[in-house]
């Protein structure tokens, strides 16, 4: 509320420095109380989550298993928004202009978050220009082989590698891709020599493969070992910290010897940063009880995802991490965005 004095030097002089002042309050005391009203009836329409990527992937299967019951919490719809382009850059700028009202949510990706700024200049900023809602799902990579590749084992593997340099030629889904960056921070911690071939796809990759025309790949799991029990690839390793429910027979590389390559593409719910606090803590606690429920938990596993719940300031740091090694990753192999 304005007060009496204020109220007065107004009238009395409304192009003098009080007045001045007085609209500067009176705007503020505006803008807070809409802000706040606002937070009180969210939502009252349909609420997008943009998905950076074309449906079938990893990113909108996560979307699709969270915007059904979160629309149910929330009682309206979820809309998932595919908004493929430019590796997932797209997306990410719409979600850092929209509107800071909570209707606009991204799934975010590490790739556009954090691998993107190693590679570019970007039209947003990745630390400054989200808010985090309070999980960080993290899908891990299995490393497969043709069969005809003479090594069952990550040190076999090695081995033949520094006896036959440039012959192991390694399949991946695009420059800068989770499986490109894998393959290059394998190459780079067991100094061995392998050739980057890339593919329009995982998919691609994988069958590129299984056919001989690439030896190896850092593929997703959940992709992957469907085709390992088939015998038609060999899995050496995951890229996990310990073995995953959907490839128990399966070793990490750090029980193979390598523990330096801490690989993982990792997902989460962002909003538009200054999206009113109210707005953030109603979609924070929805989400985390979705994504703790037996259902969700049940339909991750499916995708070798795991989730873990972590604050907004602990998202932050670990995204300023992942920039810096990402980044250095990059540099060091030279990598230039498509």
């Amino acid at each position: 509320m304005l007060n009496k004095f204020a109220a007065q030097s107004y009238m009395s002089n409304p192009d003098g420095p009080a007045a001045r002042t007085t609209c500067l309050a009176l705007a503020l005391t505006i803008s807070i109380a809409t802000a706040g009203a606002a937070a009180q009836v969210f939502p009252q329409r349909p609420v997008r989550l943009l998905v950076p990527f074309a449906p079938g992937g990893g990113n909108d299967a996560l979307a699709r298993i969270v915007a059904v019951p979160l629309g149910e919490a929330l009682a309206t719809q979820v809309v998932v928004d595919n908004r493929p382009g430019g590796g997932g850059i797209v997306a990410n700028d719409l979600v850092a202009k929209a509107n800071a009202d909570g209707y606009t949510l991204l799934l975010g990706y590490f790739g556009p978050l954090a691998v993107s700024p190693g590679l570019q200049k970007l039209p947003y900023d990745p630390v400054a220009d989200f808010a985090a809602l309070g999980f960080l799902a993290s899908g891990y990579h299995v490393l497969v082989t043709h069969p005809a590749v003479p090594a069952r084992t990550v040190k076999e593997l090695i081995a033949y590698a520094k006896l036959n340099p440039g012959k192991l030629n390694s399949a991946f889904a695009g420059v800068g891709s989770a499986g490109h960056l894998t393959a290059e921070l394998f190459r780079s911690v067991t100094a061995i020599e392998i050739v980057h071939v890339p593919y329009r796809g995982s998919g691609p990759a994988a069958t590129a493969v299984m056919a001989g025309e690439a030896q190896m790949q850092f593929g997703s799991v959940s992709a992957s070992m469907p085709f390992v029990r088939a015998n038609r690839l060999i899995a050496l390793a995951t890229t996990s910290p310990r073995r995953l429910t959907l490839a128990p027979e399966v070793p990490t590389l750090a029980e193979s010897g390598v523990g330096e390559v801490d690989a993982r593409s990792w997902y989460t719910i962002l909003a538009p940063s200054h999206t009113p606090q109210p707005v953030l803590d109603t979609l924070s606690r929805q989400l985390a009880r979705i994504v703790a429920t037996p259902e969700a938990r049940e339909q991750f596993a499916r995708q070798a995802i795991e989730i873990k719940p972590i604050t907004a300031a602990e998202f932050t740091a670990f995204l300023k991490t992942e920039i810096v090694k990402w980044g250095r990753v990059a540099r060091a192999a030279s990598i230039k965005p498509e």
